[in-house]
């Protein structure tokens, strides 16, 4: 009943954000119902006005890739939208019960770790953080150091205040990382992690339980974001995120900074005082153990 639910509102959220002019139909006066009426989405689709309907009321859960298709033109969505109406439509396909666990190969550990100038980490299901080298941890938060269970980029986003003093552009990033978090949701509906973390939330983040219920998903593959760190002051930085060979649930993301650019020299300050940092730290041990 869930699954159907969540097919069910998707449909009225898109169908509530498409304008009748944008969908190609005249505008009309005294009009009071936001965005289509279900009768146009049927026309527009090619499908009955009962069979539409089924499918908003969790009624009928086996849509062809004909309708699909026509409800992915009828609501202009994008191709990550397209991919998250699929998956609520059809959850069978990635029922698989208990999620296993994920590990990173060595050698992908290496290679972000000579990364020395631009800060990376590896994210996996349910944006868990697997991985990070040390200008990742000095520029957002040292994920090593947290317990196992809250090394979740959504969670720190959501809930370390830190996160906000990081991200100059905080709500932005954090409605984009909800919208992943939707994306993930969809793909794997049984993950008792995901739901954990989706529990845990909406209870402590009112600006997480509004985004949620908006339904609107985001798939990372590059941008900008605006940051600062105490230590260097403002960075914008260009991310990539890149799809792992062979590990399709694993992404890597980098963060690089324009040549000659002002967050440029503020990078190579931070990986400086990260080291330099990181150097103390392993001195001070040193001599507590003698």
């Amino acid at each position: 009943m869930v699954r159907r639910t969540e097919l069910g509102d998707f449909l009225r959220k898109c169908r509530a954000d498409t304008t009748p002019e944008a969908a190609g139909f005249v505008e009309q006066s005294g009009r009071r119902v936001r965005g289509l009426r279900r009768e146009e989405v049927a026309q527009l689709a090619g499908v009955s006005v009962d069979y539409y309907t089924r499918l908003e009321q969790g009624r009928h859960t086996s849509p062809s890739e004909a309708v699909l298709d026509a409800l992915g033109r009828v609501f202009r969505l994008e191709a990550a939208a397209r991919a998250h109406l699929a998956d609520l439509a059809r959850p069978a396909r990635h029922r698989t019960g208990e999620v296993p666990g994920q590990r990173v190969r060595p050698a992908m550990h290496q290679l972000i770790a000579s990364m020395v100038d631009h800060p990376a980490f590896i994210v996996g299901r349910r944006t868990d953080v697997l991985a990070s080298n040390l200008l990742a941890r000095t520029l957002l938060t040292d994920w090593p150091r947290l317990p196992p269970r809250e090394r979740n980029y959504t969670r720190w986003v959501l809930l370390d205040p830190a996160a906000r003093e990081v991200y100059t552009d905080w709500a932005t990033v954090a409605a984009d990382v909800v919208g992943t978090l939707r994306l993930y949701a969809g793909r794997f509906p049984d993950d008792p992690q995901l739901n954990e973390l989706v529990g845990e939330l909406t209870i402590k983040s009112p600006q997480f339980r509004t985004w949620w219920d908006n339904h609107r998903v985001h798939e990372r593959t590059h941008g900008t974001k605006h940051m600062t760190h105490p230590a260097v002051g403002p960075i914008t930085i260009r991310y990539e995120a890149l799809t792992l060979p062979g590990d399709d649930d694993q992404t890597l993301f980098v963060y690089n900074t324009d040549p000659g650019s002002s967050s440029h020299d503020n990078m190579r300050l931070l990986a400086l005082w990260a080291t330099q940092n990181t150097a103390a730290d392993e001195e001070r041990n040193q001599r507590l153990h003698r």
